[in-house]
């Protein structure tokens, strides 16, 4: 199979949980620890940092990352989900996994994989451990693909756990409360392993503890410190908070002496930290006159972010091209959307994607009115023809609505 091939046959055979939702996950760890024993356990030739969260843990990731590089070591990141192409999930220094690394990997493996029926990313995350450990990086950021306790990345022993901040996303399979939500992203705690928590919130904060306690480890809040502040290419206000966290678990490890990061590293890593690594999608500007922004926030803490920052813009009208995925809990983020703004409602390209028109029916329950489009594009050009100038055309609700206009 040649490169296309290879990704038309892991979309196709394997169960992702991005495009199909529930069918997709997995609830135990036995298929990444086969995989993982088949590869020889490739992550334990490098450190690594194990990042979880609800929300941040993305920006978090490639703030780490950033920074980094920026001090000299080879570092590998593993994120998810990929926007536009499927080599995103896997870079080192900030280049994406090459094309033939891929093909290779999966003609390798393709009677494993079939055997086993691992999924889609149980498969990436072995992928991705065994491309570091090819390219012989210092350091690995690994990003949690959701939760923690269970996720196919919790098989590392990193030099920090991370979890950046806890809210309702993903409630049919991590809880309904914070509190059983935070026990299970709490789930990457490793016994002696130093834990930061990004944000103290009043839920979890104890949930947090006995467990750092009962792993014998130290665990630290980042936002109970106070440190300077770093200009960034990433923008968002909301940012704010990543960077606190990003800063603390350097502090640790610097503590720890494992890696040598000086200011200037961390003021270089954050202020380029989008071309250094490739990240996109976190309030992102996208054209001007008028000018268009995209986040990727989706879930009820995230979009309260993205509606702070649209609070301290200025413009004469509001567009929002909306869509979201099947499974989105519409009661907790409909709230949230301003009323005087033009919706243009669409259904992301994936089997997940909610209609448009049921999305258009439930958002007028809350006053939210505009008009249904075929695709996020068609929304999306019919929102640049209506805006004017000084207008503002905001792109959301969901990662895959971003990822169509980018």
């Amino acid at each position: 199979m040649d490169y296309q091939q290879t990704i038309d046959w892991m979309f196709a055979r394997l169960p992702m949980f991005q495009r199909q939702g529930a069918a997709a996950f997995r609830k135990d760890l036995t298929n990444i620890k086969l995989l993982d024993e088949q590869l020889d356990h490739p992550h334990d030739l490098y450190k690594t940092i194990h990042v979880a969260g609800t929300n941040g843990k993305g920006s978090t990731s490639h703030m780490l990352a950033a920074v980094l590089q920026q001090a000299g070591y080879k570092t590998g990141l593993y994120t998810s989900p990929h926007l536009k192409d499927f080599r995103e999930r896997i870079r080192v220094n900030g280049a994406m996994v090459p094309q033939n690394f891929v093909v290779a990997f999966i003609e390798k493996h393709k009677e494993f994989i079939e055997a086993h029926t691992l999924s889609f990313f149980e498969l990436t995350v072995g992928m991705a451990f065994q491309y570091f450990a090819t390219e012989q990086v210092d350091v690995a950021i690994i990003e949690v693909g959701m939760g923690g306790r269970l996720d196919a990345t919790n098989v590392i022993i990193p030099e920090v756990s991370v979890i950046t901040n806890i809210g309702l996303d993903h409630t049919a399979f991590l809880g309904t409360t914070l509190k059983e939500i935070a026990g299970e992203k709490a789930g990457i705690i490793k016994t002696g392993i130093p834990v930061v928590i990004g944000e103290k919130q009043e839920e979890t904060t104890t949930t947090f503890i006995q467990k750092a306690v009962a792993a014998g480890c130290t665990i630290s809040f980042a936002s109970d410190d106070n440190f300077p502040v770093y200009a960034s290419d990433v923008q968002g206000i909301y940012q704010e908070k990543n960077k606190k966290t990003v800063l603390k678990t350097l502090k640790v490890l610097q503590a720890q002496g494992s890696f040598l990061i000086k200011p200037e590293h961390i003021q270089a890593g954050i202020r380029d930290v989008a071309s250094l690594t490739g990240l996109q999608g976190r309030w992102q500007q996208l054209k001007d006159k008028p000018r268009v922004y995209c986040d990727t926030g989706h879930n009820k803490e995230g979009l309260q972010e993205v509606f702070k920052q649209l609070e301290q813009e200025t413009y004469e009208q509001l567009h929002i091209v909306m869509g979201v995925v099947s499974d989105k809990d519409l009661e907790s983020i409909l709230p949230l959307f301003p009323s005087d703004a033009l919706y243009y409602f669409c259904k992301p390209n994936l089997e997940r994607g909610l209609d448009a028109q049921v999305l258009k029916d439930k958002a007028a329950l809350f006053k939210l009115n505009g008009e249904v489009y075929t695709s996020v594009e068609k929304a999306y050009q019919a929102a640049l023809k209506k805006a004017k100038d000084d207008d503002l055309i905001f792109v959301g609700g969901s990662t895959f609505v971003v990822a169509e206009i980018i």
